[in-house]
């Protein structure tokens, strides 16, 4: 029930706050660079106001606004002149990659950190480990964004500047397709991996810690097992509870942070699509896009307690518990 009323509220805050931007979706039309390519004149902007119902009281806005999302109309876009789930569908696949990439190398990358750093604690391992991460962890995604930018594309010439697939290219097999969108992916991830692997390595850490100061792993130790034996079969099995929670909240965070990414390497998800649609208020689909990518972190969410919950079931006892 909280996540209706909670999605409610976010739904209600969609609707007014493109409203709420200075400017007029018919003034004048732009283009990506901002310069204008079309105006409109008195009459024509009140017959297109009147069209798409900009004319009405901002109640009756409203409640078309939410009588279409019920029956699963996101609106037409003003700019694009197609259907707002259209546009959005063509563009999602390219930010779900990226996340998904940078949520998976980020997990295994900081898992490994963290088991060594823990293991290996107030040692100069753990020491220069967790200086290098957290110094990182500090640093936007967006500004690595344009540190590798610079560096490995403009710099160096290893990687596209922009886009996330050559145009006109002609592929010989679906592997060489597939190679040139990992070419332009790469920047991109390692972006969003590297912002986010010093969250996650030191969740690893703290969790590894309290796991090798239990019991069964002095007495593992004891026996005389191997090193790599004791860290990732007995210990990091224990230690990946919050682990794996943290890997289904990470889909929903990083979204946010994929949209200014995807602006800095003119990467076609929804992020550069946001840019394009707030540039030209184009009210339905910007609020087609916040409302997909308000759905994602709440969908993440509720994975993420029912992962929780599955893994430990002492947290739903506890709460039967309490509830009743």
């Amino acid at each position: 029930m909280e996540y209706l009323f909670t999605i409610w509220i976010l739904v209600t805050l969609n609707f007014l706050l493109p409203r709420a931007m200075p400017g007029d979706p018919f003034l004048y039309m732009s283009a990506d660079e901002g310069q204008e390519v079309a105006r409109f004149s008195e009459e024509q902007r009140q017959y297109y106001l009147e069209y798409y119902g900009l004319d009405r009281p901002v109640a009756g806005q409203y409640l078309s606004y939410m009588s279409d999302l019920l029956r699963g109309n996101l609106g037409y876009s003003l700019y694009y002149n197609e259907p707002v789930s259209t546009i959005i569908l063509r563009r999602l696949p390219w930010t779900t990659f990226l996340v998904i990439a940078a949520v998976l190398l980020s997990t295994v990358f900081g898992t490994i950190l963290g088991s060594i750093s823990a293991w290996y604690r107030e040692k100069w391992p753990d020491k220069f480990l967790f200086f290098c991460l957290i110094l990182l962890s500090e640093v936007p995604a967006f500004l690595l964004g344009l540190v590798l930018l610079f560096t490995f594309a403009a710099g160096l010439g290893l990687f596209p500047l922009s886009g996330a697939i050559t145009h006109f290219a002609n592929y010989s097999s679906w592997w060489e397709r597939l190679f040139d969108i990992l070419h332009h992916a790469f920047l991109p991830v390692m972006a969003l991996t590297i912002a986010r692997l010093g969250g996650m390595y030191l969740l690893s850490r703290n969790s590894m810690t309290t796991v090798l100061e239990k019991d069964y792993l002095r007495t593992a130790w004891a026996k005389g097992l191997p090193k790599k034996r004791i860290i990732f079969r007995h210990a990091l099995r224990n230690a990946m509870l919050p682990i794996v929670t943290r890997v289904f909240l990470s889909l929903g965070s990083l979204v946010g942070g994929a949209i200014l990414v995807e602006n800095v390497f003119a990467y076609p998800g929804l992020g550069h699509l946001m840019r394009e649609a707030v540039m030209v208020h184009d009210y339905p689909l910007v609020q087609g896009i916040f409302l997909v990518v308000t759905i994602c972190v709440l969908l993440a969410n509720f994975l993420a307690d029912l992962v929780y919950k599955k893994l430990d079931p002492r947290i739903s006892d506890y709460s039967g518990i309490h509830g009743g």
